[in-house]
Formats: structure tokens, sequence, C-alpha cells
């Protein structure tokens, strides 16, 4: 795509309006409320928000016609105004696929699976990733590091028919071929040698094959990329990696082996702080850069190489700029904090975790 044409515009609110200047928007539960969503997912059909803060899922059905609008579901508490870990413990990542809904109950170390969408509230999952049965929460499953379990599962995506988890907290990315049922082992362990290994950066430091915080994947039938937010990087792989294997591409360093961070200081169009978010868009790759307060559009979408620049930014008057809000106030073109990121089509969505909302922005034509 043309750099000159990527130009995006804030088209829908949801969360409570702010109240004025930084003051953020309202986070108590309700159905137009919001506490620190990190995951949000969208498709012609539904729009599904990971309210994290709040321990629970919202789902609306259809696009939401105007800002603040509420939710139709609740899943994860007993109503609309109640909060506290239940079902769900901080859920950071949300999709459909298969007609299936996917969460990501991160700090109950599992995959929870409804085997479709959900029309009213309180409906129980169906299956469960990462645990030996629904009543499972422990990391690992109570014991050391190995295949079948998981700690503080932050993200995962459906790609080329493989199912991948970022494992955050054992620092690897897990891949299966198919969604798996049971307790079936991954095909593919990324950042580790083996399935029983969780060293940060594999021991050994910074490197191709390794990870620190692995919290996002994105990607299409030959891509994949991984937001590893802890080296303050996103790297790629092309084609997908039938096995453990380095990166080809490193996204916000000058090559491989460095997690250069320099907090306060112009970024520019090139360094990254703490990424935590990918989403690979029909107008290009999408970075949030949760730390710097934006995410970054790259329109020409690269698969090897490294330390390439962004072509555009939102969130920010330019790329010198990473202040909470601009330092102005909470208005639809800022952004404080920004997680989760979703395209569908020619819209973006960004869950905008510091000002409590999930944010809609649209290519402009």
């Amino acid at each position: 795509m043309d750099p000159r044409r990527l130009t995006l515009k804030p088209v829908r609110w949801l969360g409570a309006p702010a109240p004025g200047g930084l003051l953020l928007p309202a986070a108590a539960p309700s159905r137009e409320t919001m506490y620190a969503p990190r995951g949000v997912y969208f498709d012609d059909r539904t729009v599904i928000v990971a309210d994290s803060g709040n321990h629970r899922v919202l789902i609306w059905h259809g696009f939401p016609e105007r800002d603040h609008a509420p939710a139709d579901v609740v899943l994860g508490q007993p109503d609309f105004t109640s909060e506290g870990p239940r079902l769900l413990h901080l859920p950071t990542a949300v999709a459909v696929y298969e007609g299936r809904l996917f969460v990501a109950d991160a700090w109950h170390h599992r995959i929870l699976i409804w085997n479709e969408v959900p029309t009213s509230s309180g409906a129980p999952p169906d299956a469960v990733i990462g645990q030996a049965s629904m009543d499972g929460v422990l990391p690992n499953r109570g014991g050391p590091v190995h295949p079948l379990g998981l700690y503080w599962p932050y993200g995962m995506a459906y790609l080329a028919g493989r199912f991948y988890i970022a494992d955050t907290g054992n620092r690897r990315v897990l891949g299966w071929n198919g969604i798996p049922e049971g307790d079936r082992p991954p095909d593919v362990v990324l950042g580790q040698p083996d399935g029983y290994t969780g060293l940060e950066n594999r021991g050994k430091g910074v490197s191709a094959d390794a990870f620190r915080w692995p919290h996002a994947l994105a990607g299409d039938e030959t891509r994949l990329y991984v937001a590893d937010a802890g080296n303050h990087r996103v790297l790629g792989f092309s084609p997908h990696p039938p096995g453990d294997r380095p990166a080809d591409l490193v996204l916000g360093q000058s090559d491989f082996n460095r997690n250069f961070e320099l907090p306060h200081v112009p970024q520019g169009p090139r360094r990254m702080r703490f990424p935590y978010g990918v989403a690979l868009c029909a107008f290009g790759l999408a970075v949030a850069d949760t730390a710097n307060n934006r995410v970054l559009l790259f329109a020409d979408v690269p698969e090897r190489g490294a330390f390439y620049p962004a072509q555009a930014v939102l969130g920010q008057a330019d790329f010198e700029a990473s202040g909470e809000n601009r330092w102005q106030g909470v208005a639809p073109d800022t952004l404080c904090w920004p997680y989760g990121l979703w395209c569908h089509k020619g819209r973006l969505a960004v869950a905008d975790t510091g000002n409590n909302r999930v944010m809609f922005w649209e290519l402009v034509a």
C-alpha cells in the first residue's frame, strides 16, 4: 500500500466517556464500562472484548451503532455489575476461530473454549487448553514446565491451520497443527530447546530464537509475527516454522541480539518500548508500542531483515512524541498504554488499556 495513503481516523468508542482533561473514563463494572481491557476481536457479526480488570468478557452482537453502547452479553461474572476473579482471572485475548470463541484466561493459565459465541450471559465454556480439567488453575498444572502446561498465556492466533499460544511465563510460543483436542502435546515449540524448559531468552541472552515476554501473535498463511514485549521488539517468521528455529525479521531493534530501551526520549519510527500487541491488516502491520502510547503502522510489511521504520503512527502527533494522551486529555485520537489489536477489513480495533476503552479506527479512502 502507498504509505502516503496510510491514514486512519477514530470512528467508534466503546467504554465510558471521559469526564474531561486527563481524567480517565469510569471503570466500575456496568454494561457500558471497562477496566483496563487488554484484548479485542470483531468481525461482521460480533464485537468481543477481554475486560481484563473486571475479569470478564463482553460481547456486542453486531457492530455498535453509537459510542459507549452497552454490551449484550457478559461472561465470567453473574451480571454486569459484579467484579473480582471467578471463572476468569485477567483474561487478555479473545478471538473466534471456526465459529468457536477462545478466551486466554491468563492468570488461570489456560485457554477456555466455547463451541459457539454465546448469545446469553453466563454460558459456561465447553473445553479447556492448558489444564487437565475445568477446575485446574495452577501454572504448568501445578508442576514444572512441560508441553501440556501453560504459564500466563497472554496471546493466541490461528494461522494457516495452526493454533498458536504465546505462553508468556514460559518464554515460548506453542503451535498445534489444527485446534488441539484433549491432552495433545504441541507440534512446535518456539523459543526453547524442548517442551520442558522455560528460561528467559533461552538462558543464553537475546537472540533470534529466544523470547523474554512473547505476548501477542499475528500473521497470515505464510507469516507469523510475535510481539516479544520484554525485549522491546517484534519477531517475524516466514514461512511458518516447522520447528524451533531463528526468526527472519526483527522490528524495534537494530539486530537480533539487542533489547535496547531508552525511555523518556524521542523514539522515532524504528524503536519500540514494550510492544504488547500486533495485528496484520489489509493495509499493513500494526504494532501496539505500548509504553510509547502509540500504534505504529508498517505499510510495506517486511518479512526479513531488521530495524525497518514505520510509515505512520496513531495516538501521537508525530514519531517523536510518546506521552500518555499526549499529556493533554483523553480524546478519540489519543492513546494510553494500548495493548490488544485486531483488524477486520478496513478497520483496526485498539484495546486502549490505560483509558479503560476500546477504540475503532477506520482507513481513510
